[in-house]
């Protein structure tokens, strides 16, 4: 079996713990992994501490499309909750997110030493994603970065094989 490399790891890590999200409109992870490439923290979107789930009773942002009435939604997002876990903002190399971010916790990840974000499926805004790069971050899909890293991955072969032989 093969390896997976750093993206494709914590992107299925964000994905499972995007399994433990409370919001009944939509599932969302969240992981923030220092340069070292250690879990500094994880967050998924949900109601706040003491409140009933949003999967037990619906509130009013339940049934609204993905980026709508996000000021009726109850639930805090992943990203904001990895935040408010993570023990240093300023260890914060990449998020790996399972949706991108909305401009709300892009200016939150603006806002730490983030450079970097990587994401699984995309946010129906794309101002987010322009204020981002804008300030000369990365942000790229999980497809994106898995299809790099096999660019990279068939050059290091081609490489490898393309090395000449040294006679003794």
């Amino acid at each position: 079996m093969e390896r997976m490399n750093r993206d494709e790891y914590f992107s299925e890590l964000a994905l499972l713990v995007a399994r433990r999200a409370t919001c009944a409109r939509r599932s969302v992870g969240c992981v923030l992994i220092s340069s070292r490439g250690h879990v500094l923290s994880t967050g998924y979107n949900g109601v706040p501490r003491g409140h009933t789930h949003c999967t037990d009773v619906r509130c009013p942002g339940a049934s609204l499309p993905s980026g709508t009435g996000l000021d009726v939604c109850e639930a805090i997002h992943a990203e904001q909750n990895a935040l408010l876990q993570c023990k240093d903002v300023d260890q914060i190399d990449t998020a790996y997110v399972t949706a991108m971010p909305c401009m709300t916790c892009m200016k939150l990840l603006l806002n730490t030493s983030c450079r970097r974000i990587v994401y699984v499926s995309d946010y129906p805004h794309q101002e987010a994603k322009q204020l981002w790069i804008k300030n000369g971050r990365i942000i790229i899909s999980t497809a994106e970065a898995l299809s790099q890293s096999a660019a990279s991955k068939a050059n290091s072969y081609r490489l490898r094989d393309a090395r000449p032989e040294l006679n003794d």
